[in-house]
């Protein structure tokens, strides 16, 4: 890109803060429209809800801010390319995004998208498409040489199901052609596709890996959304419909918010409600490595009957030294109970959780993490040492 399209590009960002959302909606409907195939890929519970649009419009609207130099959203690129990554987006598809992108500002913006304007955008989104593509090659490399791994879909058998809680239950899957699978890094999670009757097209989602990595299976642990048919909660509702033998398509495991098993940092897990799946790969992690870190898990949840894996981390609790858990409920059991009443209140275990080189960890909805994130930093941790995952698309923007 040349100077001036650069500064066109820049010039457009006080009319996506204004009504970019409109704009991003506008080009999802014509796109979905026109290339229903790709309902197979989108989260249509994400379009019904905005979510989709809001991440999108927030992310085009960072590379229009920075478009000068678009190496400063590396991270935020390289979240994006893991979860392109896990559902399998294919080079080809961004000319059918750009199509659709470009398009979409012409019919919107109508007499207001010169063909100056419309050049540079072209031009500008050209270039992202390329550094996605490149960060999503090198990402689909190595899952192809990794031993074990593969690229794209791949078919596995429920060969278990167990019941965590009232509304999660726990599916373990095997490759149904009972080859090697790859491992990962405790917190990833895998992509899962299977179709849905009521919408007539597959639908993915990502669940987090919710056991140590191991060569024989994986583990997802899934949260029923009670009374949620369509659209949202519609892909928790059909798994919990599956029976053991059933199969579904698994993409290898991706994602950047994971422990690092070979660090010997002290670690502190705040997580809320499902939120806990990552933190159960990390805690199972760390009980089968040999430096066993200093773990502290804080978790929340409405009350002990939705306390999914409560009487495993109960038991790793009283006897693994390493590590110590508190567990807050909103409704407390009336038989004796060591859980807190009331939500997470860190002020409140301050002094058990401010450890020196600790790395922490929080997961659960946008809000929980906002409010535990905002509490860590009160309590003077560093940004840095803070990693989140957001359930859905990223919508947050903390450090």
């Amino acid at each position: 890109m040349n100077t001036s399209q650069k500064e066109l590009v820049k010039a457009t960002v006080p009319v996506l803060k204004a009504s970019g959302n409109d704009l991003i909606t506008y080009f999802y409907q014509r796109m979905l429209t026109n290339n229903p195939e790709l309902k197979d890929i989108f989260n249509m519970a994400n379009q019904a809800s905005g979510k989709q649009q809001n991440a999108l419009t927030g992310a085009v609207l960072a590379y229009a801010e920075n478009i000068d130099d678009p190496t400063v959203l590396i991270n935020t690129l390289k979240a994006i390319g893991n979860k392109h990554v896990s559902l399998n987006i294919a080079a080809e598809q961004y000319d059918i995004v750009g199509n659709h992108l470009i398009n979409s500002i012409i019919e919107v913006l109508g007499a207001a998208a010169t063909p100056e304007l419309i050049e540079a955008w072209t031009c500008a989104y050209n270039e992202l498409a390329q550094i996605m593509i490149s960060i999503e090659a090198d990402m689909y490399q190595k899952n192809s040489l990794k031993k074990g791994g593969w690229k794209g879909w791949r078919s596995f058998v429920i060969y278990k199901i167990v019941a965590e809680s009232d509304e999660i239950n726990s599916f373990y899957l095997k490759p149904e052609d009972n080859q090697e699978i790859a491992d990962y890094f405790p917190g990833q999670y895998i992509s899962v596709s299977t179709f849905i009757p009521e919408l007539g097209h597959k639908q993915p989602r990502q669940y987090s890996l919710s056991s140590n990595s191991n060569n024989e299976y994986y583990r997802i642990s899934v949260k029923k959304e009670m009374g949620q048919k369509t659209p949202d909660g519609i892909v928790s509702n059909a798994l919990h419909d599956k029976k053991e033998g059933d199969l579904l398509d698994v993409s290898a495991p991706a994602g950047l918010f994971y422990a690092d098993p070979e660090a010997k940092n002290p670690l502190v897990l705040v997580s809320g409600g499902v939120g806990l799946t990552p933190m159960m790969s990390m805690v199972e992690t760390n009980k089968n490595a040999l430096q066993r870190n200093q773990t502290v898990w804080i978790h929340s949840c409405r009350n002990e009957n939705v306390h999914a894996f409560k009487d495993t981390i109960e038991e790793l609790n009283n006897e693994k030294t390493w590590l110590t858990s508190f567990v807050f409920y909103e409704t407390l059991p009336e038989t004796e109970t060591n859980a807190i009443e009331g939500r997470i209140d860190l002020q409140q275990i301050k002094e058990e959780i401010l450890i020196k080189d600790a790395k922490y960890y929080i997961c659960g909805p946008a809000v929980f993490i906002k409010v535990q994130y905002q509490s860590l930093v009160s309590l003077g941790v560093s940004r840095e040492n803070i990693l989140y995952e957001e359930f859905g698309p990223q919508l947050l923007s903390l450090n």
